[in-house]
């Protein structure tokens, strides 16, 4: 193996194919998977690599500085791609400490155990940081977020992804080390978990449940199909100039109501019944503290300098998306009902 490559939050939605992408694509790589498997980390995300002999698994939580260090002295990577992160926005309401600790704390800790094994040869190495377009705050109606828009966080999880991608650009100026950033817009794809709008309102049609609609239903998101993500991923790692940002978007901005219709139209054909007899199921609920009324992502810099282009419109992304949920309902069963959390027992039992 020419190459160390360690991803954090590997078994995640994000990382699990980035994971995936990376291990099938470069197989002289070594790909390190750290994950601390709590609720959204699902190992049969990965049942198709994990075999693979480039391939290895480490079970750790990025929170704990022993065990950050422990992984970095045994593997000494050569890069790090950072995904691990509290991500869901209504949990962060509840608990914001909890971010605190993952995505601040815990991207220090990473920095630090990489400033300390890089140290003097620096060259050729690389921490890829991965973070999000809601650190720039909201939209109007009009406008796009570019590298250069003003942070403006209004959610405990956004002021903490806001914070993790300030100590990256830090550790860059103060120690010289070589990083570069990446903000995205909302991802959607196979493998989501269903507390996200998309599988959620899969999950809840298939098994005929309301379809919860914060507000009006008018909030706008930029959606970026999630394996066009991690091809994103794997050509910044490799060509992002360093200590830059680049924005990751899909090209596409889709109203939640929209969105939900368009997916109960998809739906309906799929499962060969009139058009119409999901939306029944819309529900409007009461709006979430702090919630932003526009996202949209300017991915122009990526497109120009590294050729970055999605793969497929919203359209067609949705349905592969809806026919992956169709032929995979044990992998959604499994989550909804927590037996995934038994995966990483059975398949690592001593």
């Amino acid at each position: 193996m020419n190459k160390t490559i360690l991803i954090t939050g590997g078994a995640g939605f994000i990382g699990s194919h980035v994971v995936r992408e990376f291990v099938k694509k470069y197989p002289t790589y070594r790909v390190v998977n750290l994950d601390a498997l709590t609720y959204a980390g699902n190992l049969e995300n990965l049942k198709d690599i994990q075999d693979y002999p480039n391939y290895t698994f480490v079970k750790a939580d990025i929170a704990n500085v022993e065990a950050v260090n422990q992984i970095f002295t045994t593997f000494k990577p050569d890069g790090v791609i950072h995904l691990a992160a509290e991500s869901h926005v209504d949990r962060s309401i509840v608990n914001p400490s909890a971010f605190v600790m993952t995505n601040v704390v815990g991207t220090v800790n990473l920095l630090n155990a990489a400033k300390e094994l890089w140290r003097g040869r620096e060259k050729d190495k690389r921490f890829h940081h991965v973070s999000t377009d809601e650190v720039y705050g909201a939209l109007g109606n009009i406008g796009l977020f570019t590298e250069d828009t003003k942070y403006d966080p209004h959610s405990p999880y956004s002021a903490s992804k806001a914070a993790s991608d300030h100590f990256v650009r830090a550790y860059y100026d103060t120690y010289g080390l070589p990083v570069v950033l990446t903000n995205c817009s909302n991802n959607y794809g196979p493998n989501h978990f269903p507390e996200k709008l998309i599988p959620l309102c899969i999950h809840n049609i298939l098994n005929n449940k309301a379809l919860p609609i914060y507000g009006d239903g008018k909030y706008t998101r930029d959606w970026l199909f999630v394996i066009d993500h991690a091809k994103a991923i794997d050509l910044v790692f490799h060509k992002g100039k360093e200590g830059d940002s680049y924005n990751i978007g899909g090209f596409n901005e889709w109203q939640n109501i929209d969105l939900v219709n368009e997916l109960c139209k998809q739906l309906d054909e799929k499962l060969n019944r009139p058009v119409g007899t999901a939306n029944r199921l819309i529900t409007f609920v009461k709006d979430r503290p702090g919630h932003d009324l526009r996202y949209a992502i300017d991915a122009t810099k990526i497109n120009q300098e590294l050729g970055y282009k999605p793969s497929v419109t919203f359209e067609e992304g949705l349905s592969i998306t809806i026919d992956w949920f169709l032929n995979n309902k044990e992998w959604l069963n499994n989550v909804t009902s927590g037996a995934y959390q038994k995966y990483y027992e059975e398949q690592y039992r001593a």
